[in-house]
């Protein structure tokens, strides 16, 4: 494991041990095209943090990545980790317009873009006077990050910087609306020991595949720092998931731990992979939103294997809650990550017993002090060293934990609570169900009501699925949880992470 104890620059715990340690032939990142060891990467990361300082980029100050995934994602990071300056990964999927206001927001000094993604965005980039240089990556030109890599030094002393000092920011996926950035420091990078190597055991013979993208924290934690932290190797893919891709990695790299979300661990049992697919994974991890436990089952006994659902957040990096390998329970979050401390309350801030709803709040070592620019959301959320998650949960006697949805998520009926997975539940029970999302929204009479939106599987029949699906709620629900209407679509609104948008289904029952 790693020498480095001091607390320092973090980029030397990820990278420099393993080199000081004999590790530095060992593989780091594999890619469709190529296999970087971590002596490479180290230099590559060090080139990176000169280039970054060539274009004026000093401590503190933030440099923007729009990049795929793969080695000039992870170099790029970590360069400008390595030159005390905060990165700011953009998510790739969305446009011109938020990547613009998300710039603004971060008052970047330095973009890295790709070349085929900065298109639309370039032509406003000269309203952004913060922002005083784009290094295109990809494009082949002798301005390009790659030129400016091959001309600086492999050498690059980590900029001293205490476990308090920014080290990136995150935005939010927005589940409910804008996005706002969390910030994150060197010490917390750090704390990915507590899931990775206590929880998921990792160790520097896994391989990690992971199907979520680095600018998330699900796939930047999981994907990169625990692998790299355990000197591990990783595959970085730019492609975005498709089962029959996915199939076809997991063949070619055989990993050893694999982590996606519900929605694409249900798109790869439909897909009808052969059972033998995952032979080479110990261990499938969850988490983004609820894991039915229809598809915990249907997953174990078509490949033998099971998922760990867990509980983290762009707010935490990693995991707080997480099932363990080899005692894992269908329908559960599992109990509490070492290191973490966590507390369920009601609406008036007070514990509550066992069996009873309340809302997560976590005290962990890798939670971000705030929001960027977001006072009041910080005091929101964060309150005495407490992160309020926004999750409720229900915890059993024996410590697991159950999730219930979101705090917002939640909606009176007649004066009674509706909780949206308790008739999620109900809907995926029925053999002609995918997927299902229940939201509160005002009907026409202006009272809130159930209304469900549901993902047919292949072969089910529209209307006779729907009159189904109504006498299913009618006998096992109360008449206050009952969808008051349910709609048959094509997909649910989700974030790229997975985590279906309750918002945007909320504005289609209001707007019809």
């Amino acid at each position: 494991m790693n020498g480095h104890t001091t607390m320092a620059n973090a980029t030397l715990s990820f990278l420099d041990d393993h080199v000081a340690n004999g590790r530095g032939a060992r593989p780091a990142i594999v890619t469709v095209e190529a296999t970087t060891t971590y002596a490479e990467l180290l230099g590559l990361v060090c080139r990176t943090g000169h280039v970054l300082r060539g274009a004026g980029v000093e401590r503190g100050q933030r440099v923007a990545l729009l990049l795929p995934d793969g080695v000039a994602w992870a170099a790029a990071f970590f360069g400008a980790l390595r030159i005390g300056a905060v990165a700011v990964p953009l998510n790739t999927r969305l446009g011109a317009a938020d990547w613009a206001a998300m710039l603004a927001d971060s008052g970047a000094r330095v973009l890295v873009g790709d070349a085929t993604l900065l298109g639309d965005l370039t032509a406003t980039l000269g309203e952004r006077p913060q922002l005083e240089r784009v290094i295109v990556a990809g494009d082949g030109g002798n301005t390009a990050l790659e030129a400016l890599q091959a001309r600086a030094s492999d050498t690059l002393p980590a900029e001293p910087v205490d476990d308090e000092a920014m080290a990136f920011w995150l935005y939010t996926s927005g589940t409910t609306g804008g996005a706002k950035a969390a910030v994150h420091r060197h010490g917390d990078l750090l704390a990915c020991r507590h899931y990775g190597i206590d929880v998921l055991g990792a160790t520097e013979g896994d391989r990690i595949l992971a199907t979520s993208k680095l600018f998330f924290a699900y796939a930047l934690g999981n994907a990169l720092l625990i692998p790299l932290y355990a000197g591990a190797q990783t595959f970085l893919d730019a492609r975005w998931a498709e089962p029959d891709v996915v199939a076809r990695t997991v063949a070619a790299f055989r990993p050893t731990l694999f982590f996606s979300v519900p929605t694409f661990y249900a798109r790869m049992l439909r897909a009808e992979l052969a059972p033998d697919t995952f032979r080479s994974v110990r261990a499938c991890v969850s988490a983004g939103e609820r894991l039915p436990a229809e598809i915990y089952d249907a997953w174990r006994t078509r490949f033998g294997v099971e998922i760990l659902d867990g509980l983290g957040a762009t707010e935490t990096i990693f995991m707080v809650l997480s099932n363990r390998p080899g005692a894992s329970r269908a329908g559960s979050t599992g109990t509490v990550v070492p290191g973490t401390d966590a507390r369920l309350l009601d609406a008036d801030g007070r514990p509550v017993h066992d069996g009873v709803p309340g809302v997560l709040h976590v005290r962990t070592p890798s939670a971000s002090p705030g929001y960027w620019s977001r006072a009041e959301a910080t005091r929101r959320a964060f309150v005495d060293g407490w992160f309020r998650t926004g999750d409720v949960f229900v915890r059993d006697a024996d410590g697991f934990y159950h999730h219930r949805g979101r705090a917002d998520d939640v909606f009176k009926v007649a004066g009674q609570w509706v909780t949206p997975t308790d008739v999620e539940h109900v809907l995926l029970a029925h053999p002609g169900v995918a997927e299902a999302a229940v939201v509160g929204a005002a009907d026409a009479g202006g009272l809130v009501k159930a209304f469900a939106f549901v993902v047919a599987k292949n072969g089910a029949r529209g209307e006779r699925l729907t009159d189904e699906l109504a006498a299913l709620t009618a006998e096992r629900l109360p008449p206050h949880q009952r969808p008051r209407r349910i709609a048959l679509v094509d997909e649910l609104p989700r974030t790229a992470t997975g985590k279906v948008q309750r918002f945007r289904l909320r504005e289609r029952v209001e707007g019809a």
